[in-house]
């Protein structure tokens, strides 16, 4: 039996949460939804294959402020799992500095969305064969 590849995703938004989970679910993988950073840290021991993680929390707490703050510390615990940021920023300087610490990709959240993360997906995974 093959093992479904666990993917985890950190967002604060219910809805994409939601959308994210059933997408993934339906293709076929096993995938864990949080809403804060602290809930992915305290099970990365699980060892996803993937952390698709938002870059900004409203609600967000102390320990993990945002995207850049739970990135580290998942670079820092397991620097080899491959993170896909999710942003509604359109920064240019955002995007290069994740891409300076290594993220898999950026995804803009749009009307694209589940297609440009279904693509991203589809690459890391690719890569790792």
């Amino acid at each position: 039996m093959v093992k479904k590849r666990l993917i985890f995703i950190v967002d604060d938004d219910p809805f994409i949460n939601k959308l994210i989970v059933n997408k993934f679910t339906r293709e076929g993988f096993e995938v864990r939804a949080f809403e804060s950073g602290e809930g992915c840290i305290d099970n990365i021991g699980d060892n996803p294959g993937l952390i698709i993680l938002d870059y900004f929390f409203t609600g967000s707490s102390e320990l993990y402020p945002d995207g850049m703050v739970i990135f580290n510390k998942i670079r820092e615990l397991k620097p080899e799992i491959p993170v896909i940021m999710l942003s509604g920023q359109e920064s240019g300087e955002l995007v290069l500095e994740f891409a300076r610490k290594g993220i898999a990709d950026y995804i803009i959240k749009d009307s694209n969305l589940t297609d440009n993360l279904s693509a991203a997906v589809s690459d890391v995974f690719a890569r790792e064969g």
